[in-house]
């Protein structure tokens, strides 16, 4: 079979196969450039990382202006720091969504 006739992955399991946990430490210089995004732990973050990959932007702008998904702030990146956090992550190029386990 030749790669143009492989059966091609759903989004949903390649994402999930994709996703792993990983120390805030390894994170930092990711969120020192501006691409480390939180989700609430109130939803499923392979359904964030499924609506991103969707340009579902109306369910986006919901939950950021909610404050469940949003740039990782100051204050969790040095409490996550502090604790020596492991987080779940997947990323969604450029982004590194992350979820507090």
């Amino acid at each position: 079979m030749t790669d143009n006739q492989s059966p091609k992955v759903p989004l949903a399991k390649k994402l999930n196969l994709e996703t792993a946990q990983i120390t805030w430490k390894e994170l930092e210089p990711y969120f020192a450039g501006g691409k480390v995004v939180s989700v609430d732990k109130s939803l499923d973050l392979l359904v964030v990382a499924e609506q991103i990959v969707a340009d579902n932007a109306p369910l986006m702008k919901e939950w950021m202006d909610s404050a469940k998904v949003g740039q990782v702030s100051d204050t969790q990146a040095a409490q996550w720091s502090e604790q020596n956090s492991v987080l779940w992550a997947v990323v969604i190029k450029p982004w590194i969504l992350v979820q507090s386990s």
